[in-house]
């Protein structure tokens, strides 16, 4: 463990010159960070999907974790935000990749609380489903931070972007649910989107609460036409939006509010589901 301002990495550490890395990003619950092996089994799909192989075992990357949880909130005394970054480690200054040591590093930081509900807008960048990155949580994070400080301008917390194909994907760190009557609909993987660890949760805690939930196709005229839209993510479990391009929604609506009781239960009662 080292203070944050005696932390280094190199300066030709490739996840710094070319994003060539991957990070998972967690919050605590009880503290423990939550959901660690649907965490670590992502990062290494993510890494899979880059093209190198972790030289770090679970058990290392867990201990790494936890050490940092307990010293974050020990200090604070409240919830922390986790992340957990792997790059390729030092390169040359350009696209190809020493293959030499990889750059491990676990930090924490107080988890930011969000309000109680939020306002989306969409913006006009595309997600490319058919990118060698698609579906992968790299570093190479610039469009999301283009998309969300465009969002912010409006008044917004999130952005959300279609792919190419002109259809839903996903926010810039959140994945995107629609509410019309009593049916959920959620963009598909093949959409671009990320396989949120949150994601895969409510869709399971959908089944267990006998809502319906569909992973299909939508448009972005079904934001405009649902009754609730609500994102999820690893630091903000489910939440429900107030606005969406400015028309106001009952936000959390009482279907977002079921998935979200639903999904409390769960962190409740068990810390990697």
């Amino acid at each position: 463990m080292v203070d944050a301002d005696v932390a280094a990495v190199p300066v030709f550490d490739h996840g710094l010159t070319v994003g060539d890395g991957v990070f998972e990003t967690m919050r605590t619950e009880r503290g423990v960070p939550f959901a660690m092996t649907r965490h670590l089994a992502r990062l290494r799909r993510s890494l899979d999907g880059l093209g190198f192989t972790l030289d770090r075992s679970d058990d290392e990357l867990r201990s790494a974790m936890q050490t940092v949880a307990d010293e974050v909130v020990g200090a604070i005394g409240q919830q922390a935000k986790i992340r957990l970054t792997v790059t390729a480690g030092p390169g040359p200054l350009g696209s190809g990749r020493d293959h030499g040591s990889q750059t491990t590093y676990v930090a924490g930081a107080p988890l930011d609380a969000w309000p109680p509900t939020g306002a989306a807008v969409t913006v006009p960048w595309r997600r490319n489903e058919h990118s060698a990155v698609a579906g992968l949580k790299t570093t190479s994070y610039a469009e999301n931070v283009v998309a969300l400080a465009a969002a912010r301008d409006r008044g917004a917390t999130e952005a959300l972007l279609a792919n190419t194909a002109g259809e839903l994907c996903e926010g810039t760190g959140s994945n995107v649910f629609v509410v019309t009557g009593d049916i959920v609909r959620t963009p598909p993987l093949s959409s671009g989107c990320l396989a949120g660890v949150t994601r895969a949760l409510v869709i399971e805690v959908a089944a267990t609460a006998g809502i319906t939930l569909v992973e299909e196709s939508l448009t972005l005229d079904s934001l405009a036409e649902a009754d609730e839209v609500f994102l999820t993510s690893s630091t903000r479990d489910v939440h429900g939006q107030h606005a969406i391009d400015g028309r106001t929604l009952t936000a959390p609506g009482p279907v977002t509010t079921r998935l979200s009781d639903a999904f409390a239960a769960l962190a409740a009662t068990d810390v990697d589901p």
